[in-house]
């Protein structure tokens, strides 16, 4: 460990690698609500959060493990299910009263494409207004699993690999090659259940 008159111990959380703190300074000195993604091997989780001199304020956030309650049966941890965590917490936020965040991605190095950014995208096709540049977004066949239906096409005829592979669909009575519209109908399910609350509160 360095040491020496001039070194200066950095703050816990940097040290465990938690926090940048100058990445944080230049989202808080945008004075907009901070739309935090954050991705686990298994879940996605979405806040709306407002700094505040006492400490930060969660506003609204989702889960992705909170989709079983729109019917969703498809997994967890991938681009379809990042994208409906951030869709729902989109409309809750909206509910909130926020109408535009700036997305804090914290340490992680997100990649072109993958579920951070198509957590980003529901926010944002749920109307919370968030700088972006559209090369980022997953494209619309892979937000809708059209990937993971494609390849359970190709494997339904090796039935011990299809079984393997899919069989938490299947043990939710999901066959995984009718995924993308399954998907639509989850992603309807969430707009019709909070588009009514939010006209309310505005």
């Amino acid at each position: 460990m360095a040491r020496g008159p001039r070194y200066n111990v950095p703050f816990r959380r940097r040290r465990e690698g938690k926090t940048d703190y100058k990445k944080r300074a230049t989202l808080v000195v945008g004075r907009r609500p901070r739309a935090v993604v954050r991705v686990t091997g298994k879940h996605t989780i979405v806040q709306t959060v407002e700094a505040k001199s006492e400490g930060d304020r969660v506003l609204a956030a989702a889960n992705s493990i909170e989709l079983g309650e729109f019917g969703w049966k498809g997994g967890c941890g991938n681009v379809p299910a990042a994208y409906l965590t951030g869709y729902l917490a989109g409309f809750r936020s909206i509910q909130k009263g926020v109408g535009e965040a700036l997305l804090d991605l914290g340490l992680r190095k997100a990649s072109k494409g993958g579920r951070t950014f198509g957590a980003l995208k529901g926010i944002v096709d749920s109307g919370v207004n968030i700088p972006y540049g559209e090369k980022i977004f997953p494209n619309e066949s892979r937000i809708r699993g059209d990937h993971i239906a494609d390849y359970a096409k190709k494997t339904v005829s090796n039935l011990e690999l299809y079984s393997k592979r899919f069989s938490q669909y299947l043990s939710r009575k999901l066959k995984p090659e009718d995924l993308p519209s399954h998907f639509d109908e989850v992603r309807r399910r969430i707009r019709e259940s909070y588009t009514g609350a939010v006209k309310k509160s505005e």
